[in-house]
């Protein structure tokens, strides 16, 4: 996944990918546990995908956060 395809996301959608890509990261590693799975560097590539959307979840959060005081002070 680029970053470009996960700034075009929504905050929800995010959480929803994340929620899924560990899902699926559950999958591989059991499924590479019990046989050895045909490309096993998909396993990387899923984390890497998932501290991915961690990070942009983590920056829209400390926007969110860094907005908010402002918009309280403007409004006194």
């Amino acid at each position: 996944m680029k970053t470009s395809e996960i700034l075009e996301l929504s905050t929800e959608e995010i959480v929803a990918r994340i929620s899924e890509e560990k899902a699926n990261l559950t999958k591989l590693k059991f499924a590479h546990t019990v046989s050895a799975i045909e490309n096993p560097s998909r396993i990387s590539k899923v984390r890497k995908d998932i501290a991915r959307l961690n990070t942009e979840l983590t920056k829209r959060k400390a926007a969110d956060a860094a907005a908010a005081p402002q918009s309280a002070s403007e409004t006194e």
